[in-house]
């Protein structure tokens, strides 16, 4: 009995041992082809990031190049999170040149929370098969693209209200008709402009009240500006999207704009809508003593707007002028010595 104990003890050992043995030998290998396959799936996931990174970069500088200058002189963090965000706002922005919002499926609120994007947009049949649509992140065609903002949203905790606010005032681009008055105007400004850059504020790790009130006025008149500087392109087109009240005012006609009429009147409903643009200018300003100085990074398409709009007096107030055409190149230099200054 004590031998059959002893020798059934001695088996139970000797397959012990073996399957250490074994095991030793077996485990280095799955170990490496583990690793292998983390590292693979890291590249794998390294190199979308920085695709979708260079499409959303590329995007940006194409479409918005002063937001796109703009974004360069923010922290890394806050500058990935603005050029994601910026490119978003490019890709709703551009719905009504090429693309359509579906009537029967619109953007899911949570969709938007978490960064996806559920077959929102949908392709004409004129836009080429496969064009990418994605915010960082993956483009799925059949989906008709994926805005992936996960990360941005989820690194600042950006808030969903002001992503829903930008996706629900774009769709009212698609109604393709001027603004009955300068108030429309100014509360679709508020809706996408200052919505993106309480988005940018966030990035930046701020939530102060007096920056909110900087930030809404901001957002106005660049809003204004906006629709000044692409009147002409948008009359070739034979779309014109001023306020048709100021038009009613100073008798000024569509058509006027259209033909790049440079009468007075014309000259005088752009001087009443440039002019509601400064005033907004100066109102944001009014809060910079209350702003804090790290908020400024936010606030640097002042820069821009604030060209634009002496270069519209200069020319007084003609919208259609040569010198408008052209971009201004020591703005970028200009951007770069606020953001040292801490200005706006």
């Amino acid at each position: 009995m004590a031998a059959g104990i002893s020798s059934k003890h001695g088996l139970l050992s000797n397959k012990t041992s073996l399957y250490r043995a074994l095991h030793r030998r077996i485990s280095p290998g799955s170990v490496c082809l583990q690793r292998a396959a983390r590292v693979q799936s890291a590249r794998a996931a390294s190199s979308a990031t920085t695709d979708s990174q260079t499409y959303c970069m590329e995007l940006v500088r194409s479409r918005d190049y002063d937001g796109y200058v703009s974004s360069l002189l923010l922290p890394e963090e806050a500058r990935r999170s603005s050029l994601a965000l910026r490119a978003f706002n490019v890709e709703l922005a551009q719905a009504g040149e090429g693309l359509r919002f579906p009537e029967d499926h619109w953007f899911d609120a949570n969709a938007v929370l978490e960064g996806g994007h559920r077959g929102n947009l949908q392709r004409r049949a004129s836009e080429p098969a496969g064009q990418c649509r994605a915010v960082e992140g993956k483009y799925r065609p059949a989906d008709g693209g994926t805005f992936n903002r996960r990360r941005a949203v989820r690194k600042h905790y950006l808030t969903k209200r002001w992503l829903l606010r930008i996706i629900t005032e774009r769709e009212k681009d698609l109604d393709d008709r001027a603004y009955r008055n300068l108030q429309e105007l100014e509360t679709y400004s508020e809706n996408t402009q200052s919505s993106l850059i309480y988005l940018l504020l966030e990035c930046l790790g701020l939530k102060n009240v007096h920056a909110d009130h900087a930030a809404s006025h901001i957002g106005k008149a660049q809003g204004i500006v906006t629709c000044l500087r692409a009147t002409p392109h948008h009359g070739s087109r034979r779309k014109v999207y001023l306020p048709m009240d100021v038009c009613m005012l100073h008798g000024a006609s569509q058509e006027d704009f259209i033909r790049g009429s440079r009468e007075q009147n014309v000259r005088d409903v752009v001087y009443d809508i440039a002019s509601q643009a400064h005033v907004h200018l100066q109102h944001a300003r009014s809060f910079s003593n209350n702003v804090p100085k790290a908020a400024n990074l936010a606030f640097l398409q002042t820069v821009v707007l604030e060209d634009y709009l002496q270069r519209v007096r200069r020319a007084d107030f003609d919208i259609f002028h040569p010198s408008l055409k052209n971009r201004n190149p020591l703005v970028p230099f200009q951007l770069y010595l606020r953001s040292w200054k801490k200005s706006y």
